[in-house]
């Protein structure tokens, strides 16, 4: 059976709430909502233009066909490289794996460091919660939460749902806020870290945007580095 074909319209991804931006979070280093709000929208033009020209030369789109960690990962890391040209005052971390991912400008020599004791650490998931790491370290940690189609929904006949920020969270967590999750002798799963609920509690407690979630489908955990 063929695919349904899908419109450029029907691909693009959906607009900010204007009014889903939160005036009373606390953020550090000199980043601002605004810097965040320019980023988001700069990576839904991204997205816009990548699948527009996907499904123009009737190929799906990205969010389709991609690994749902994957494409997680392309959403973060697209945030984490944005944030810097709206502010001056953080940079990405020049450090191939470097952690956080973006860190005080002018703080370490050549604006690198393998571990970095200031920064922000930025994850972008389709989970309201539960969200994953190999790490348990001491971070500010920011959480761009979407919900979109993926490769699954085409095993299911699902309607294609266009990418949307859902909500943004962030805050200082600390390796308390961490659980690590263990495995059996035969397992080849890699061992992971879990925000504790005093993790999300304080995250959730200074969002940054918020929107309407009670949509959202489940998901099957996205296992990703932080």
């Amino acid at each position: 059976m063929s695919t349904p074909k899908i419109s450029v319209a029907a691909v693009a991804p959906l607009a900010l709430n204007d009014h889903a931006f939160s005036a009373k979070c606390d953020l550090p280093y000199g980043l601002r909502v605004a810097h965040i709000r320019s980023a988001m929208e700069e990576f839904l033009r991204f997205l816009e233009l990548i699948n527009g020209s996907l499904v123009s030369k009737e190929i799906v789109p990205l969010e389709s066909f991609l690994m749902p960690a994957n494409f997680s990962s392309i959403v973060g890391e697209f945030m984490a490289a944005a944030i810097p040209r709206y502010c001056s005052t953080l940079t990405k971390n020049r450090y191939h794996n470097g952690h956080p991912d973006l860190i005080p400008v002018g703080v370490y020599a050549g604006d690198a460091s393998l571990h970095a004791d200031e920064g922000v650490e930025i994850k972008a998931s389709r989970h309201l919660s539960g969200w994953q790491g190999h790490n348990a370290e001491d971070v500010w940690l920011m959480v761009f939460v979407f919900d979109s189609s993926a490769p699954r929904d085409a095993t299911k006949c699902a309607p294609f749902r266009p990418f949307r920020f859902v909500k943004v969270v962030g805050a200082k967590i600390t390796k308390s806020d961490w659980n690590f999750s263990g495995r059996s002798a035969t397992s080849r799963r890699t061992i992971t870290a879990t925000i504790t609920h005093s993790g999300f509690e304080k995250m959730e407690a200074n969002w940054i945007y918020r929107t309407d979630v009670s949509t959202i489908p489940e998901k099957s955990p996205e296992k990703q580095r932080l």
